[in-house]
């Protein structure tokens, strides 16, 4: 009931802004207690197309711990970057125990963002960050609230104002306030894409009711749209080594409670003009351990396997978790 009740609060209005903090880097002590089991009260580990590898319920006093929005990991596969709703960049590294499992993550590094005037601790309606993608031009960084794209420098993402914004395609009027540009994702530049970087919103819907997406850059430079379906709601994307795209859907209603599952996107079907779809690969809700899952990202294991981390956003409320979750996508 815990977790129903922190979806009534979630779902029904949005936090608040953090007031503490600080215009200067801060480092965040994190504890974690691991999880064993996905589903509560089973030894299952197979779900769907994904096996479940482990995963932690992270916590910390520090009143700027929370609100994790996307995660990006690092060619190590151990070093992330990560970002907050309240405008903020988190830098850690994950943990293993001698079986190879998340036993924990490093102390964060947490640095408020720069806008493009140079300035830190702006309202949270300027620096809703949401979305986070690498490119070899820098660290592709999404907002809603003042819907855009904004591109970092990296290294150094930190420490910078953005190097320019990176016009999104989509009619602002179509983008409803606080649900916007949840997803920013770069393909691989070997796939269909050829590194382009796309954009999906959340809930702000078009006129064939279906969630407004672009591909930023590249040869197939254009607008399309994601079919909407079954109450879920867009809150992350990644692709895969051959140029799928992953899409993370989170679902809250009063009769279904909260859930998400994970949609495979065929990377050839990604062009302007196309209303893309395709297969859930998990689907998973109140009975398994979950939260507000809102971030993804695609990792190759140490064996070369294909990796999914998932984090959630606990929006800095008591009756939610901050989770870290690691799936391996089976053949």
């Amino acid at each position: 009931m815990a977790a129903l009740a922190a979806g009534v609060l979630l779902f029904g209005s949005d936090h608040q802004d953090v007031q503490a903090g600080s215009s200067t880097m801060e480092t965040i002590t994190v504890s974690s207690r691991p999880i064993e089991s996905f589903r509560f009260g089973s030894s299952t580990t197979r779900f769907g197309q994904l096996e479940f590898l482990g995963g932690l319920v992270m916590r910390s006093s520090h009143p700027l711990f929370g609100a994790l929005s996307s995660i990006r990991f690092r060619p190590d596969g151990q070093r992330f970057l990560a970002v907050m709703d309240s405008g903020h960049f988190v830098e850690g590294r994950i943990e293993r125990d001698g079986r190879g499992r998340l036993s924990g993550v490093s102390t964060l590094k947490v640095t408020p963002m720069i806008d493009r005037s140079g300035r830190t601790g702006g309202a949270k309606r300027s620096m809703d960050s949401e979305g986070l993608a690498f490119t070899p031009e820098g660290v592709l960084v999404s907002f809603e609230g003042l819907h855009r794209v904004d591109l970092y420098p990296d290294p150094a993402v930190e420490s910078a104002r953005p190097l320019r914004t990176v016009p999104i395609l989509i009619p602002r009027g179509m983008l409803e306030n606080n649900r916007g540009l949840e997803t920013v994702a770069a393909a691989p530049a070997d796939s269909p894409l050829k590194g382009a970087a796309l954009v999906v919103a959340e809930e702000s819907l078009d006129g064939q009711g279906n969630h407004p997406a672009a591909i930023l850059d590249g040869p197939l430079k254009g607008r399309f749209s994601v079919r909407h379906r079954d109450r879920y709601l867009v809150t992350d994307g990644a692709f895969l080594p051959d140029g799928d795209l992953l899409l993370l859907e989170r679902r809250f209603t009063v009769t279904d409670g909260l859930g998400f599952r994970i949609r495979r996107i065929d990377g050839r079907t990604l062009k302007p003009d196309a209303v893309v779809d395709g297969p859930v690969l998990i689907e998973a809700n109140m009975s398994e351990q979950i939260d507000n899952m809102e971030g993804l990202d695609v990792v190759t294991g140490p064996d070369g396997d294909t990796r999914l981390f998932l984090i959630s956003d606990d929006n800095r409320s008591l009756l939610q978790r901050s989770l870290m979750l690691e799936f391996r996508l089976l053949p």
